[in-house]
């Protein structure tokens, strides 16, 4: 994206490089990503830029928030909006699927700062995303069983590394392919299946 306006109110200038950067990281490894490209995507000078980053760690920092709550917050709507816990469960992973075919840069920036080494703030928080993903998987499949959706000897923990290990499959697959398409067209037919292995028997 680019054409963004050169005097806006430092919020939306930060919001807009966190935009930048997302949209940068869909083009390109994010480990490339360069200050001088960010500001050229914004039509900025490097000087503009730092006035509200001080570094590029700072930026990393501003993006992984911002994936972090826009993610949680649409998963959550999405389960809030579901009739029963089985079907809450489907609408997080469709809605994970769908935000990610939106960004494809996010899933490329979440692995390489989980690669890096030494403990980065931006590491944690990707970190920190996980762990709050994992806890919703885990009320959500308590719930089925609760209400006989799933099946009673269901082993949750297994659950939950599953499913997040059947959307970063999907993900990567779709990326290494470069078709982002691929996994919306995937996404159902697997579902089903992860579906069919945690359900009671009618």
């Amino acid at each position: 994206m680019g054409g963004h306006p050169k005097h806006l109110p430092a919020d939306e200038r930060r919001a807009a490089t966190v935009e930048a950067v997302v949209d940068l990281a869909g083009e390109q490894h994010p480990s490339d990503i360069t200050t001088t490209a960010i500001a050229q995507r914004m039509g900025l000078t490097q000087g503009a830029l730092f006035r509200h980053f001080p570094t590029k760690d700072a930026i990393l920092q501003a993006v992984m928030s911002w994936v972090t709550e826009r993610l949680l917050a649409r998963l959550d709507k999405a389960a809030e909006s579901a009739i029963s816990p089985l079907a809450a469960l489907e609408a997080v992973f469709m809605t994970h699927i769908e935000f990610v075919s939106e960004h494809p840069g996010v899933p490329r920036m979440l692995f390489g700062e989980l690669q890096r080494p030494g403990d980065t703030l931006p590491k944690r928080i990707a970190q920190t995303l996980i762990q709050h993903y994992g806890e919703r998987l885990h009320r959500l499949l308590l719930a089925g069983k609760t209400h006989g959706e799933l099946a009673a000897e269901l082993d949750v923990d297994a659950a939950i590394v599953l499913f997040i290990g059947t959307v970063q499959g999907l993900v990567m697959q779709s990326l290494l392919a470069g078709d982002v398409a691929r996994m919306r067209r995937d996404a159902p037919g697997v579902f089903a299946i992860y579906r069919r292995g945690i359900r009671s028997n009618p």
